[in-house]
Parts: structure tokens; sequence; C-alpha cells
């Protein structure tokens, strides 16, 4: 960016992390780097100016397929996340002993479009 930092477009955003608005999560990456890190900014990949998961960080530098760690983040997350743009992951938990525990699916088309209903005057419509 021209002041310096790296920007790093993450594959989540706002839409699944809606608390980053309020809170600075812990982020860390989850393979081993070395100890050289840079003032970072982490956009969510929504294509909105509003998308920013966290404005100011120090990070390694990251590379496409490098995968990160939010600490502590909890239920307000899963229920105040939408579908938006791209289905929703899987959320994982990870007991006190440090297993991980699948506790939601990631999302399909078919959970999207599973309580939607077609009004018969719009099945026929044709362009």
């Amino acid at each position: 960016m021209s002041d310096g930092r790296r920007a790093t477009i993450m594959d989540f955003g706002v839409n699944i992390l809606f608390t980053a608005f309020w809170y600075d999560h812990k982020i860390s990456p989850a393979q081993e780097f070395g100890m050289h890190t840079e003032d970072s900014v982490l956009y969510g990949p929504l294509c909105m100016n509003i998308d920013v998961v966290r404005e100011n960080i120090s990070l390694p530098p990251l590379k496409a397929g490098d995968q990160v760690v939010v600490h502590y983040v909890g239920a307000y997350n899963i229920t105040q996340s939408m579908q938006f743009i791209a289905l929703r992951p899987a959320v994982v938990l990870i007991d006190l002993s440090g297993k991980p525990h699948i506790i939601k699916q990631k999302e399909s088309l078919k959970d999207v479009e599973n309580n939607e209903v077609m009004p018969d005057y719009l099945k026929n419509f044709k362009l």
C-alpha cells in the first residue's frame, strides 16, 4: 500500500467474522514462519470498503494458500454471519486439550436454496 503496509485479502471477511468491526481478534499464522514480520492490513473477499478484518497487524509475509488462526471467536460470529457472495465455511471448535471438533459443516448451495419457494406464476417464466 502507499503507506508501506502489506495488504492481504483473506478468504473470510466481516460476513463471517462480524465482530471484527468491534474487536481486534488475535490472528496468527497456522504454519511455521521465520521471525520477520511486517505491518499489514487484512481485507476480506467481499469487494466492499467496509470488509476490513484488521486495519493494522504485524504478521509474517503471507502468500496464497497460507492459513491463519483467528483466536477466541465464538457464538456471536456464527449467529451474526451472513451468506454473502461465498458459501460459509465449516466451524471448528478447539477444546481445552487442543483437540479440534467440527461443530458446523460447511455450507452447500443446497443449504442456501433449501427454504426457497418459487411462486407458481414464475415457474414457467421465459425471458
